[in-house]
């Protein structure tokens, strides 16, 4: 039996187990610029961008005061938050860099541009955006052929000029 997911259906949002929950809401509010939208004592937050209820809950729930998960164990690589405009990712860049904060790599896809991070908690973060689906590129029988290679980041920053 064979069954096809929706073609509207989307991720709608990603809950994560943080050691502190300040800290981590000094990171995803005050550095990335998420909203507030509720809390829950000092043991969860709903964040979100526009007003939605949540895209993005934190929760000391099972988590509180321990050290992040092991790099080398099963469980999520990472969160990847897409941002609407090229624009918009490198003024993120530009202000996570100002702010001194730690990248993990850079890459383009091809159909997508990405920066990658580590919250405080070491949880994997990708900052992206896609590329209009025009421009992915295909190979000559018309599949997608995605890659990994160099983010050109001073080509990035020169949105931020236009």
């Amino acid at each position: 039996m064979s069954y096809t997911v929706p073609a509207q259906t989307r991720i709608g949002h990603v809950h994560l187990k943080v050691s502190d929950l300040r800290r981590s809401l000094d990171f995803y509010c005050d550095l990335l610029g998420f909203e507030l939208m509720a809390k829950y004592g000092d043991q969860a937050a709903f964040i979100s961008a526009g007003g939605y209820h949540h895209h993005i809950g934190l929760n000391t729930w099972h988590s509180k005061g321990m050290p992040p998960a092991p790099v080398n164990a099963a469980g999520l690589y990472h969160v990847a938050i897409l941002y609407p405009e090229r624009k918009d990712l490198a003024a993120i860049y530009k202000r996570l860099t100002e702010a001194g904060v730690q990248f993990t790599g850079f890459a383009d896809h091809g159909v997508s541009e990405a920066l990658y991070l580590n919250d405080p908690d070491g949880n994997g973060l990708e900052l992206y955006w896609d590329r209009p689906k025009e421009q992915w590129p295909l190979d000559e029988d018309g599949n997608l052929t995605m890659y990994t290679e160099r983010l050109n980041l001073s080509g990035l920053l020169q949105e931020l000029s236009k």
